[in-house]
């Protein structure tokens, strides 16, 4: 067991031959102001040296498998001897022999601060329960040390992330964050010795996974689809700073009340936030706040205008909800009215659309892709949120809101445009009746002499003003104060409805120019609320608009109005699964699938009368498809043009599912450029009777090979015998480049390791070996997509697995299309959240 020393820095010291290493002397220094950092060391082995600031020095521990955000992993942290601080900042090499020998990484760096009632003195108790505020590493975590072994060489620990907003997945953090938060280099980098990369228009090329904005705006890029015709979008927008131009105010989309939550992936859902819908429009340094009706209330919430001019974009419109947050983090509309009484500090703003970004009009894109476009644009921290959603599971998340106070929840059609009036591809389901009604009048307070019982409502049927009731809870005595000097100033002696006696006797009237939102539990026989409690006034509704709000009827499933003939015909013999159940699985998933589907040109593996006959290929239609399914036109290599096949929405797939579809491939770049490949993939097929235990082993391989180069990959499993190794790319290099590089890839591997690995697809030269296809990378090629079923015995699908989850698989194909509501649940889980998603070129090679 180590122990300590007066010196707290003789034992770094000892261990080290300055006149070798590059590492600073350790040195005595005054306390610092609780700085962190995390550096990836890659020495006898791989590990990551977390390093906490405590009087002077650095505490230090080597993490063996990195920081999780699962927490219910439990990382062994090592504790070593205590740095200097002057080590904070080391990047580079330590000659291999010494001490340590091997590259280090600035990974993370930040700030950290001991959890209230909690402090730095804890560590020599055995735990610290504090919180970071790193670039990469967030919210709180725990080191607890273990009872001591009598064979321990050293202090062993645990690591634990504690479950707040910053959980996430076991590698969300190791497998996606690859590159130095200081100099932008990868390990092979750093380790050759390669200068640090120059930066473009003050975006470092470091900015992957925290570093910074204009990455995201570079991925943001590989999302977008085709713009829509001239025609449709939005008005002449106005000039900002810069000569950048700040979007013009559109009519928002709006959502229809209903009375049950939408079933199905087909839809997803949000918290309902009580708060002001605004429209930021944001562009060259300037930002205006726009109401749902197009008033300018920049000045009204000042803080939330400032933090969205400081986006590094071009321009942008996004969609959202203005808050204020009680201490429990609950939106709170009471708490909202008197922030921006008092000039609308403190407020929040959870952004839920992007309807235009750096000129271009995003509004035909399907919802889902709008959001994940959204949040790449999102920055770290500040007043600006992204509103986070589920998809599926509605009627839990309903139940969960409801449970802790809140309003309600939105649900959305997760493949619909944005339409600028109420549709119901948005449905709101509110935890209570609420909605707008028009002061009418009150009833005089006998108590005060002064101010008022309770408040009259109105609400307007055809050209109609009818009495709805009244309220007389939800007032303190400052609020009956306020409300009462703005009555006496509408008073009239002229009822503008027409009211019972009985209910309205001794009323005071008033002009209907006044709305409040009222809470309820229903409406009576007689059609006047019951059990309401007031809950603020909306300036930002004029009294015109207040209508009752009935709920429609929204089916409990997803209806895509496409017919499915035949639906028992039996298209998998060996497990009887029928067409029917292929549509269903297909409906199921559309809302998870729809990011790798739409607007991609596509492939179909087409079976009419099942897998087991024939089957083919199609990727042109000559008109049978319909109009869900679209055409883009690519030129072929003899100059001609033929139309390709795409789709985006359920409805072209399912479409293309009552054609015979059961595979869905798709090219590696999307219509809009199909030029720009934004994914590399590479496709490892192993030999007949080769274990999956070898499949899996060379895919944890590559991901390491490429993650040194600076890729961050993601797993599929294949649905048939291999697994994908995936690498999203930023669109900027063409096909010859893509394919250059993975050929040369594919190439090294099978020169460093010939007994594992093939370049060359025939199956005579890859007997007992695995066949690295490096060929679904160039123009024309397709891969199976994501969620997409297979033409194979039992109905298997591609399914998109963590690296961590793929250790404990046995086969690739392990779930069918009869586990569409497993699909969907995993896509919400942790382990696979930002699945598929990186900023990243690229690299060269």
């Amino acid at each position: 067991m180590a122990t300590r020393t007066a010196d707290p820095l003789a034992r770094y010291n000892a261990k080290r031959d300055f006149a070798k290493t590059a590492e600073p002397p350790g040195t005595a220094a005054k306390a610092g102001s609780h700085t962190f950092m995390v550096q990836k060391h890659d020495a006898t082995r791989l590990h990551w040296d977390l390093r906490l600031e405590m009087g002077g020095t650095l505490k230090s521990w080597a993490v063996t498998r990195g920081p999780s955000l699962d927490p219910e992993d439990k990382r062994l942290a090592v504790r070593t001897e205590d740095h200097p601080l002057s080590y904070a900042t080391f990047e580079g090499t330590i000659p291999k022999g010494e001490y340590g020998g091997g590259t280090v990484m600035l990974w993370d760096r930040g700030t950290w601060e001991p959890v209230e009632g909690k402090s730095e003195k804890d560590l020599e108790k055995g735990h610290l329960h504090f919180r970071l505020f790193g670039e990469r590493m967030k919210g709180e975590w725990l080191l607890i040390r273990l009872k001591p072994r009598p064979k321990d060489r050293a202090e062993n620990w645990l690591l634990r992330k504690l479950d707040d907003e910053f959980a996430g997945g076991a590698g969300d953090l190791v497998d996606r964050c690859l590159t130095s938060v200081s100099t932008g280099r990868t390990m092979e980098e750093i380790a050759a010795g390669k200068d640090p990369p120059l930066t473009q228009s003050g975006e470092g090329d470091h900015a992957q996974h925290g570093g910074g904005a204009g990455a995201k705006r570079r991925a943001a890029s590989s999302l977008r689809s085709a713009p829509p015709p001239r025609s449709a979008r939005s008005p002449s927008p106005s000039k900002a700073r810069g000569g950048l131009e700040l979007p013009a105010f559109v009519a928002p989309q709006l959502a229809t009340l209903v009375d049950t939550v939408p079933t199905g992936s087909a839809w997803l859902h949000e918290a309902k936030y009580d708060g002001y819908r605004l429209l930021l429009a944001v562009g060259g340094g300037q930002a205006k706040a726009y109401t749902r009706t197009g008033l300018d209330w920049s000045d009204k919430f000042p803080g939330i205008v400032a933090a969205a001019a400081k986006l590094d974009l071009g321009s942008a419109l996004i969609d959202g909800e203005a808050v204020a947050l009680d201490q429990a983090g609950k939106p709170n509309f009471s708490a909202l009215q008197d922030a921006l009484k008092r000039g609308g500090k403190d407020l929040s703003f959870f952004a839920f659309d992007l309807l235009s970004l750096d000129g271009e009009d995003l509004t035909r894109l399907p919802n889902l892709e709008r959001k994940e476009l959204l949040r790449t644009i999102m920055p770290d921290e500040g007043p600006i949120h992204f509103a986070e959603h589920v998809i599926g599971q509605g009627e839990k998340l309903f139940q969960a809101m409801c449970r802790e106070g809140f309003e309600g929840i939105v649900s959305k059609r997760a493949d619909a445009p944005y339409l600028h009036k109420r549709t119901q591809s948005w449905l709101k389901i509110k935890c209570l009746h609420r909605q707008e009604f028009v002061i009418v009048g009150w009833t005089p307070s006998e108590a005060r002499g002064r101010g008022f019982r309770s408040l009259l409502l109105g609400l307007n049927e055809g050209d109609t003003l009818r009495y709805a009731g009244k309220v007389g809870t939800g007032f303190d005595a400052r609020l009956i104060e306020e409300i009462s000097a703005k009555l006496e100033k509408l008073a009239t002696d002229k009822p503008p409805v027409a009211a019972p006696r009985a209910a309205t006797r001794g009323a005071r009237w008033v002009k209907p120019e006044l709305v409040a939102e009222i809470a309820f539990t229903e409406f009576t026989a007689d059609n006047v609320v019951r059990h309401g409690s007031f809950i603020g006034l909306r300036e930002d509704k004029k009294p015109a608009e207040v209508k009752p709000e009935k709920p429609a009827k929204v089916s409990a499933a997803p209806d895509y109005g496409i017919k499915i003939s035949n639906p028992d015909r039996v298209i998998y013999p060996d497990s009887g699964i029928t067409k029917g159940q292929l549509a269903s699985y297909y409906a199921e998933v559309a809302g998870i699938m729809m990011p790798w589907l739409a607007n991609r040109p596509i492939s179909l593996v087409r079976c009419p009368q099942g897998r087991a006959k024939k089957c083919f290929f199609q990727k042109h239609d000559a008109g049978t498809f319909g109009t869900h399914v679209h055409h883009v036109p690519v030129r072929e290599k003899n100059g001609s043009t033929e139309d390709y096949l795409y789709v985006d929405s359920a409805e072209g797939l399912l479409t293309c599912v009552q054609m015979g579809t059961i595979e869905v491939h798709g090219w590696g770049s999307r219509v809009p450029d199909v030029e720009k490949p934004d994914r590399m993939v590479f496709d490892l097929d192993p030999d007949e009777g080769l274990d999956f235990e070898q499949v899996k082993k060379a895919a944890l391989d590559l991901k390491r090979y490429l993650g040194d180069l600076g890729l961050v990959t993601f797993a599929m499993l294949s649905g048939g015998k291999g697994v994908h190794v995936i690498a999203p790319l930023t669109p900027r290099a063409e096909w010859p480049q893509v394919k250059d590089f993975t050929h040369r890839f594919a190439l090294a591997l099978e020169q460093s390791e010939p007994e594992r690995f093939v370049s060359n697809m025939s199956k005579a030269k890859r007997v007992g070996r695995i066949f690295v296809d490096y060929l679904r990378n160039q123009r024309g090629a397709t891969a199976i997509l994501p969620y997409a079923a297979r033409a194979r015995p039992h109905g298997p699908v591609a399914a998109p697995v963590s690296w961590d989850e793929l250790n404990d698989l046995d086969s690739a194909a392990r779930w069918t299309v009869l586990d569409g509501a497993e699909m969907v649940e995993r896509a919400n889980a942790r382990a696979l959240k930002g699945w598929g998603i990186a900023e990243q070129v690229l690299p060269d090679f």
